[in-house]
């Protein structure tokens, strides 16, 4: 038996049109999911943007005012695509209102933001999934399943890059996400909290750290009207940066491994440039987002010299099997989502998590907290003051 699930979207930039489509796709790859997703309402404050999700899509309401959604009965799940300072507002209420929610990383400005979130979704007994979709794919999962069968030894270190061009140019609008108020810590929430969450899936909890930041684009001109994704403004009155272009780090991770991880958003040349390199007393495995469906494996008992295969993922790979018959089939980032929204709707349909949870966000928004105060400071800062522990 399918029972129909109502889904409203709230925030309707590109992250919005994401998870409806993944709302869309999700049970031509999962046809034993219980649950169908029904497009209710979208919510978007841009005038006329709503409507054009509703004309594309076929949500059958459209409302500016995203409250409307919580009190709405037919709504029984929700994504949060709007931009991160309203994270914790949206997202407690629409637990507190018994929605199930999926919420997109970082979930606020702050760890305690994230915990908000958290804390409201235990409170109400519902369902909540975190947008780290990196995890997601095929062939991280088959990494990390390499990491703990123990094929690569005991792992020494590993290196995370998130390097991106997205705000690069220096015509590049000042919008919410480079103000400190409603775009809170710049890259660190944008890519470092998903290198945050890889680094924790592959290798276990981070324990301490030490980070240095830069802003390197200081000024920006004021958009004239509203904007989506990283438009240009020309001519708008220039102001300040707050947030942060660039970090990296040192890790101790709690198992005694060593990492790095690295983010950039204004690294010119570099699309995309995500991945991960783990190495081990006997082995070592690579993985690049562009070439997502392949690792890259070193293993055997040469040490020195020894050879790295490239390894394609397949059916038995994650959910690989869902969207492609035999390895080598490519996938792509959609793909991720879908995944994403099926774990979602299944922990809902079974009143259990599956996938990504707030805790993980808390975790990640630990990492990201502790990066600020070591960059401050410019010293070593744990990664887990207070000793909260969902």
């Amino acid at each position: 038996m399918v029972d129909a699930l109502g889904v409203a979207v709230v925030g309707f930039g590109w992250m919005g049109r994401v998870h409806t489509q993944a709302y869309a796709r999700v049970r031509h790859h999962y046809p034993e999911l219980t649950l169908r997703p029904e497009l209710v309402v979208v919510a978007e404050e841009v005038p006329g943007r709503a409507e054009e999700a509703a004309e594309r899509f076929g949500f059958t309401a459209t409302t500016r005012n995203w409250r409307e959604v919580a009190a709405d009965p037919r709504v029984g799940a929700v994504s949060i695509t709007a931009p991160n300072f309203l994270h914790r507002e949206i997202g407690v209420a629409m637990a507190g209102a018994g929605k199930h929610i999926w919420i997109e990383k970082p979930v606020g400005l702050t760890v305690e933001d994230a915990r908000a979130v958290a804390d409201a979704v235990a409170a109400a007994g519902v369902q909540g999934a975190v947008g780290f979709n990196y995890r997601n794919a095929p062939a991280v999962e088959a990494a990390r399943d390499l990491i703990a069968s123990g094929e690569l030894g005991a792992i020494t270190h590993v290196r995370v890059r998130l390097l991106s061009d997205y705000a690069a140019h220096p015509d590049g609008a000042l919008t919410w996400r480079y103000e400190r108020e409603r775009g809170g810590s710049g890259v660190l929430g944008d890519l470092a909290s998903h290198g945050a969450d890889l680094a924790r899936f592959l290798l276990g909890e981070i324990t301490a750290l030490t980070a240095d930041t830069a802003v390197f684009v200081p000024e920006r001109a004021r958009p004239t009207g509203a904007t989506a994704g990283h438009a240009r403004a020309f001519g708008g009155a220039l102001g300040p940066v707050e947030n942060e272009d660039y970090v990296s780090c040192l890790l101790r991770f709690a198992s005694g491994a060593r990492g790095v991880l690295e983010a950039c958003r204004v690294s010119v040349g570099e699309q995309n440039n995500y991945g991960f390199e783990v190495h081990g007393t006997k082995g070592a495995v690579f993985w690049d987002f562009r070439r997502m469906n392949e690792l890259g494996v070193s293993r055997g008992t040469s040490y020195q010299d020894q050879p790295v295969s490239t390894v394609y993922v397949g059916p038995g790979d994650g959910e690989f099997g869902a969207f492609q018959p035999g390895a080598a089939n490519a996938m792509g980032y959609d793909d991720l989502k879908v995944v994403e929204a099926y774990r979602f709707l299944r922990s809902v349909a079974e009143g259990v998590p599956h996938g990504t949870t707030l805790a993980d966000a808390v975790h990640s928004a630990r990492v990201l907290d502790a990066m600020t105060r070591s960059a401050h400071s410019g010293g070593w800062a744990d990664v887990h003051p207070g000793g909260w522990c969902p």
